[in-house]
């Protein structure tokens, strides 16, 4: 009975191939992938909530207890625990590790990102960590989106088309918000903006949002009104405020780089842990509203609560605006710091509910700010400049304008924001981008070459994989060598027209041409007088393996106008890339990755 139903499993995939098109797969595969990344990230938020309910609530139900504190060291210390003695492997950091995997492993997934985010995610948010539960929600489903694609078969280009559903289907669940849900794919996992990739992207993120809906209703992470309309004469206003936002972008991100360089240093993990832990719960002692995510801070500040905002054991007379204004951008350092520490110590979580938070802080007081110097006539709409700030954080530190832009659109339910969230976000991307070419996402993996870009031509090279296009059928020839061996060991058992030539200890010296040997290899009395020195020469250029990507070596053909050149590792001789064997392959994969 087994071996039938495990028969039947299997020729699941032959059905659909007899009687769907390639198309109408991908849409039926990507109702299945948004239906999955609402259910994750339902169960996330829910483990999350649960979690914090057991150890007493949020920050403002638990400022009584005295050892609420010390839960991020517990928690980042249980994640420590169940990576190293349950799972046994690294469990990665959210969207780069997504993105590597679509770059360097063909767009499959490691079997336990299924799982790991799931089961960290929320220990490290529920003990207090300073993150977002969006980057494991996107890992999660991403890479049960490969599961799919592992049984159908399924081309790379349909892996990573999937890998974008899962992306849009997560971000819609969380926010119901499907246009930014999609837009967000697009943007930061770089697809192809067609007709054939557009609908399966719709259909997982409408499939995504009603199972939101059926869990959770019409509630939505962020609650806020909007205020009076947009004016032209507000213009400035928002223009400076995407100045603010796009310094804040850029502090934000040298913050986080400067801390994962520090926390690299430490040796032991669990120094890393300890030190990481402690830093945690001294900022959370000092200022408990960071406490997780920070969504209900956030949803206190739209609600216009600034006493309990800014209530502190320290300082109790924070009632002033101007207290208010210090305190909020204390709090946006404290995030700032307690973000990064809390993914450079080994907390499992993302930095985009910390960007809405920054982002909101930032607005926020901009808002007070105007208000309280009397700028203009009437007193401006400080939940507006809130929103606003949110968007113009995510543009500059995500390098998501568009996704900033509908996100804040689609939680306040309409689009009076809009001309006022693309001033800011506008502003904030292009200042931000001039200082910081990659975002936090993508840095490190642009610094190794393993970004896939928009651009088609960049992201083909990216995708294409070195050690596929070396030829090593040449005949090696040693710097000792004489003319009757060269023709002996060489000329007679090769078939190529080029020998590469090495040392005693295999470092590549240089190559030696046939042409270069027809006049005198047939002149037997120049067999024991001719060496390998004589005859070699130096290859236009090296191709040094550990080192050079794609792009460099397609450069290398066009600078050099060689149709073959040497590989070598550490000095070393390894084989040698042809140029037609290499456009070969190129034009295979750009067959691969075309959705």
């Amino acid at each position: 009975m087994k071996l039938r139903s495990w028969s039947l499993l299997k020729n699941v995939p032959v059905w659909f191939e007899k009687h769907l098109s390639r198309q109408q797969l991908l849409i039926l595969i990507s109702a299945g992938v948004g239906l999955l990344s609402g259910l994750v990230a339902v169960l996330l938020k829910n483990l999350t909530y649960l979690i914090q309910s057991l150890l007493g609530g949020g920050y403002i139900s638990n400022y009584h207890n005295a050892y609420y504190f010390i839960f991020p060291l517990i928690g980042l210390l249980l994640v420590y625990l169940f990576s190293k003695f349950i799972l046994k492997k690294e469990i990665g950091q959210g969207i780069s590790t997504t993105l590597y995997s679509i770059s360097r492993r063909k767009g499959f997934m490691r079997k336990f990102q299924n799982y790991a985010s799931l089961i960290t995610a929320p220990i490290t948010l529920g003990f207090g960590g300073s993150a977002g539960l969006e980057a494991p929600t996107v890992v999660s489903s991403a890479a049960l989106s490969t599961s799919f694609s592992k049984v159908l078969n399924l081309t790379q280009a349909s892996r990573t088309l999937l890998i974008g559903c899962a992306a849009a289907g997560a971000m819609s669940s969380i926010f119901q918000a499907p246009i930014a849900g999609i837009i967000f794919a697009i943007e930061i996992f770089s697809l192809d903006l067609t007709l054939a990739s557009m609908i399966p992207l719709l259909v997982a993120s409408v499939s995504s949002i009603l199972t939101s809906y059926f869990f959770f209703g019409p509630d939505i992470i962020l609650h806020t009104q909007l205020g009076e309309a947009f004016e032209i004469s507000d213009v400035p206003f928002y223009m400076a405020l995407g100045i603010f936002t796009a310094i804040a972008s850029i502090t934000f991100t040298k913050v986080y780089i400067y801390t994962f360089k520090r926390f690299k240093t430490f040796k032991s993990k669990f120094n890393k842990i300890l030190v990481g832990g402690l830093i945690l719960s001294g900022i959370l002692f000092l200022v408990p509203q960071i406490y997780g995510e920070g969504y209900s801070t956030v949803n206190e500040l739209l609600a216009g609560n600034h006493e309990l905002i800014s209530k502190n054991k320290f300082l109790q007379d924070w009632s002033s605006t101007w207290m208010v204004i210090v305190f909020l951008l204390l709090l946006v350092i404290f995030k700032m710091i307690a973000t990064s520490v809390t993914i450079a110590a080994g907390g499992i979580g993302g930095i985009f509910a910390p960007v809405l938070f920054i982002g909101s802080m930032i607005g926020h007081c901009y808002g007070l700010v105007i208000n309280a110097l009397g700028i203009t006539k009437l007193p401006v709409s400080v939940n507006q400049y809130t929103l606003v700030g949110m968007a113009g954080l995510m543009a500059g530190v995500m390098h998501a304008p568009l996704t900033a832009i509908f996100l804040i659109a689609e939680i306040t339910s309409g689009y009076s924001l809009f001309v006022p969230l693309m001033i800011t976000a506008a502003i904030s991307y292009v200042i931000t981008s001039q200082f910081q070419p990659n975002s936090v996402y993508t840095m490190e993996l642009a610094e190794r070459g393993d970004l896939v870009t928009h651009n088609k031509d960049q992201a083909v090279l990216t995708l294409m994989d070195i050690h596929q296009v070396i030829e090593d059928n040449f005949r090696i020839l040693t710097i000792d060598m004489n003319l009757e061996q060269i023709i002996n060991e060489g000329v007679i058992k090769s078939k190529r027209n080029i020998f590469p030539v090495v040392d005693e200890n295999d470092i590549f010296k240089g190559i030696i041409l046939l042409d270069n040997m027809r006049s005198i290899m047939f002149d037997k009395s120049m067999y024991q007088e001719m060496t390998v020195i004589d005859l070699m020469q130096n290859a236009p250029d090296v191709i040094e393996l550990n080192e050079c990507k794609m792009k460099d070596i397609m450069k290398k053909f066009q600078e050099t106008g060689a149709w073959n050149l040497p590989v070598v590792k550490a000095g070393k001789y390894v084989g040698f890339i042809s140029k037609s064997k290499l456009l070969t392959a190129y034009r295979q994969k750009l067959i691969e990755v075309t959705v």
